[in-house]
């Protein structure tokens, strides 16, 4: 079954969740929008969503080295417990979480972290090329946000996908993280040094 654009906007408006997340809920559930709901609460997803807003004031740093001792990679995991930060699966996220940068290179964490005088210039400059490539000007301004989307999902860190499992952003795993152990679960920040280059 084709799932609607309007239908998934909907459900997100109705849980707060992310697009692929309801878009998958509702084609588990045959476009039944109650029914996504309750797959998505037996899914833990919903109870995530409520506890990305809880204080994460205990964590740990992560560290990663490339086997070829070119790059490293520190990131600061946080969670609302310690108890939660001595956890296996916390680990395993903060390691993961490691390697992505490592792979993936980020310079910032979530689209908010962009400085506004990036988003600014990144804006113009596809306006231009679309306005080069011919777009009538009532277009450049979606145009320009379709490119703003992808250049958010190469440069931060929760937009881009998971190195391990590519059909997942890095913020939807972080969300099933946040729904199995039952604590909000946040980035703080990370660096990334490769050998040669400046900071």
């Amino acid at each position: 079954m084709e799932i609607s654009a309007k239908l998934v906007k909907d459900l997100r408006e109705k849980t707060g969740l992310g697009m692929m997340d309801c878009k998958k809920a509702l084609q588990e559930t045959n476009g039944d929008l109650d029914k996504a709901i309750d797959y998505l609460r037996t899914k833990g997803a919903l109870k995530a969503a409520k506890r990305e807003g809880r204080a994460t004031s205990e964590g740990r740093i992560g560290s990663y080295i490339h086997s070829n001792g070119k790059i490293g990679v520190l990131v600061e995991l946080k969670c609302e417990s310690d108890f939660v930060a001595k956890t296996d699966q916390f680990a395993v996220l903060n390691k993961d979480l490691c390697m992505q940068v490592a792979a993936s290179a980020p310079r910032w964490v979530s689209p908010e972290d962009v400085p506004a005088e990036v988003v600014a210039k990144e804006k113009e400059i596809y306006m231009i090329q679309a306005k080069e490539a011919g777009k009538p000007d009532k277009m450049l301004e979606k145009i320009a946000e379709g490119k703003l989307k992808k250049f958010y999902s190469e440069v931060c860190l929760l937009e881009q996908n998971f190195v391990k499992e590519p059909d997942k952003t890095v913020g939807n795993l972080i969300k099933e993280y946040i729904a199995q152990l039952g604590e909000n679960i946040s980035i703080g920040r990370f660096v990334r040094f490769q050998l040669g280059e400046s900071q």
